[in-house]
């Protein structure tokens, strides 16, 4: 089948969770279909990209939205009546050099990762699969609460364009797919069990238990310009480490991640170190006893949670993110809630190495289990290839 992938972004590297999904699909789509890539680009293009994706597509499109066309594109969405995420990758010239390729290359299937680009192909008659992957309608909702009072109207704005255009979506693909149960039952469409969970993977030949030396007690990790992330680092570092040093004083905190926000890093200090982007994310994990995911808003699941998990760090995480990862309470991971509750099972585990042993262990297993990259595509493929 020849297949036409239309991606909000490049996706390599591999620091986004977008990113990590739209590449692991496109690696295993690629072994019985061929691949025609369209991704839009509003940064510099990591140098080796090109030269990771180029074997795994027959062709690559890379079309680029300029600082000044994104901000026209935003007060045209304004106006449009179309939510933000929508308008910032939508972009007219882009629009019809991406009509052209449908018509030069003629796909029999189109797939769409996020509804940041649902603009592009809502009125082509091919079949086509979008990927909610996350509810961003929901995850602007609970970033509302936390926000300035001079964002709220303007998140609340959005949150109601992301309702209606979540929902309408759902009418112009053939396919829908997402990454959890939890997230699919947010979906504001009366017919949201139609649409097919698709969870994440994990790749465990690269992610796996490494010996090295433990230098910090506890590490969190992703990218740290990203809302929901920012948000856990500041409650990690400001809310639960001085509870768990009331404990063990020497405690120590790993924040790493790539393009930190001016908040996580002004959260430096002797105790909290903050690394920016990293080469291996892998030596970040490895270096800490403990790995905790406090996620306060957001959606969808956590793939941090999944590596850490197959590399034997026993792990912690809040109510939400657990709610999408379908492992065992108290026996694959502990979850917290408050800031008490929090440092309390971080103590644990610090004091208990019988306990962390057992929790790494369970996780690893799970994980292995239940998140495999190759078998979750294998069911995308599938599914479109039913409607082709």
């Amino acid at each position: 089948m020849k297949l036409l992938v239309i991606l909000p972004r490049v996706p390599y590297p591999l620091e986004k969770g977008d990113k990590l999904r739209a590449y692991n699909h496109i690696k295993y789509l690629s072994k019985t279909n061929d691949i025609i890539l369209c991704a839009l680009n509003d940064t510099d293009i990591h140098p080796e990209a090109l030269s990771i994706l180029s074997p795994l597509c027959r062709r690559i499109y890379v079309f680029n939205l300029s600082k000044w066309s994104i901000a026209v594109n935003l007060l045209k969405a304004l106006f449009k009546g179309i939510p933000f995420q929508a308008g910032y990758f939508y972009n007219t010239g882009v629009a019809r050099k991406i009509k052209q390729v449908i018509e030069d290359e003629k796909p029999n299937h189109i797939f769409c990762q996020l509804l940041r680009v649902a603009e592009y192909v809502k009125d082509v008659r091919i079949p086509k699969t979008i990927d909610y992957q996350d509810v961003f309608s929901k995850g602007v909702e609970r970033r509302t609460d936390k926000s300035p009072f001079y964002l709220k109207p303007l998140l609340k704005m959005e949150y109601r364009r992301l309702l209606k255009y979540e929902h309408d979506l759902f009418e112009i693909f053939d396919n829908k797919t997402i990454i959890s149960q939890p997230d699919r039952d947010l979906i504001p469409h009366p017919d949201r069990a139609q649409i097919h969970i698709i969870p994440n993977g994990v790749d465990t030949d690269f992610f796996k238990p490494m010996g090295r030396e433990k230098k910090f007690e506890i590490v969190f990790t992703g990218n740290m310009g990203y809302p929901p992330n920012v948000n856990a680092a500041e409650f990690l570092a400001l809310e639960i480490l001085p509870l768990v040093k009331r404990k063990h004083p020497e405690a120590r905190l790993l924040l790493a991640g790539a393009t930190p926000d001016k908040r996580v890093q002004h959260l430096k200090s002797e105790f909290v170190h903050v690394t920016g982007w990293v080469e291996d994310i892998r030596e970040s994990y490895a270096q800490a006893r403990i790995f905790i995911a406090p996620m306060q808003i957001g959606t969808g699941l956590q793939n941090k949670l999944l590596e850490a998990m197959a590399m034997k760090i026993p792990s912690i995480t809040s109510p939400l993110a657990f709610s999408a990862l379908g492992a065992v309470e108290g026996r694959d991971i502990l979850v917290g809630n408050t800031p008490a509750e929090y440092a309390d099972l971080i103590c644990d585990l610090l004091d208990n190495e019988e306990l962390a042993r057992k929790i790494a262990e369970s996780g690893y297993n799970f994980v292995h289990e239940h998140y495999n990259w190759k078998s979750a595509t294998a069911i995308l493929d599938n599914i479109m290839k039913q409607t082709s």
